[in-house]
């Protein structure tokens, strides 16, 4: 169990991924069908924001989804490992989270949908990993360990806290603090406003590429929390189109670096957790490297930004 290999350091979890890929890679795929799910329903927003998940309290939620004359919401909680289905007529669902196969979590939630009238359509395989099994046929991801996922969970709230933080400096365009099911990552994106190049096609496995031209069709510079690579998994900070000279550009702290393979700006999770001020330590790294994108790709910084408190002086 992950509960002998892992150790909590103040409020800020320590999880390695070692000792949770599988429960990780699983969850990543039950996370994808309930996004899809939002998907199906949702009408479009920019960027795609109408597909995320958002950390609540208990764990990860769709938020409201409207259906025909009410709406429904579904929320993964981790407190007490239970997928729930609530519904505006004041019907609701649940089902256990434990472990057993994609196919049947799946068969499971379809099943559940059904019974409260709500019928929906998917694409029912995985996006943005190199191979999809189709989720009727996914046997192979079938672990789900409740330690690791709670901490798991107390990772993206932390992170939550201090991008929503960050977030509150910026008045112009800028995306909620969401969780992207197709990555299963964390993020908060901000926007020059201007119109950005086409993004390349054939980027990302198993995604249309018309996904990501939506995705990147402004400029931005998005910061986010990723459970993958390194030993705790990690933070990074990316702009797109990234601004000449962005890769050297000296960025805080110190045990933050620039992976050429990815075109991004790291910080190790461990480097965050360890630090005599976590909030602080994370906090330098998203506006430092947003400082670096916005200068370099000369953004109207002074109409874009804002002490946070500024109503407070009207």
């Amino acid at each position: 169990m992950a509960e002998q290999r892992t150790q909590q350091a103040g409020a800020w979890p320590r999880l390695r991924l070692e000792d949770w890929a599988e429960t990780r890679d699983t969850l990543h795929m039950w996370t994808q069908i309930v996004g899809k799910i939002r998907l199906d329903h949702a009408p479009p927003v920019n960027q795609w924001w109408q597909v995320t998940l958002y950390v609540t309290p208990r764990g990860l939620s769709t938020s409201t989804i409207p259906y025909r004359t009410g709406a429904f919401d579904i929320e993964f909680d981790f407190v007490e490992h239970r997928l729930g289905v609530r519904v505006s007529d004041g019907s609701r669902r649940e089902l256990a989270l434990e472990s057993k196969p994609v196919s049947q979590f799946y068969s499971e939630i379809m099943g559940l949908l059904g019974d409260l009238g709500i019928q929906t359509r998917m694409y029912p395989r995985p996006n943005e990993v190199p191979v999809a099994i189709p989720f009727p046929e996914d046997h192979r991801h079938a672990a789900y360990d409740p330690y690791a996922t709670r901490l798991f969970w107390g990772q993206l709230l932390n992170a939550h806290r201090v991008f929503g933080e960050f977030r509150s400096h910026f008045v112009g365009k800028a995306s909620p603090v969401h969780f992207f099911w197709g990555a299963m990552d964390l993020c908060v994106t901000r926007f020059s406003g201007r119109t950005a190049p086409p993004h390349p096609p054939g980027g990302v496995p198993n995604l249309p590429d018309r996904v990501t031209q939506e995705a990147y069709s402004v400029e931005l510079s998005s910061c986010g929390f990723w459970p993958g690579g390194g030993e705790e998994g990690g933070f990074y900070s990316y702009a797109y189109p990234e601004p000449a000279g962005f890769a050297d550009q000296p960025v805080r702290p110190a045990t933050a670096s620039y992976r050429r393979d990815v075109g991004e700006f790291v910080l190790p999770y461990e480097a965050v957790a360890t630090a005599p001020d976590p909030d602080r330590t994370l906090s330098e790294f998203l506006h430092s490297t947003y400082e670096a994108a916005a200068e370099l790709a000369d953004w109207d910084r002074a109409v874009l930004e804002a002490d946070p408190v500024h109503w407070e002086h009207r």
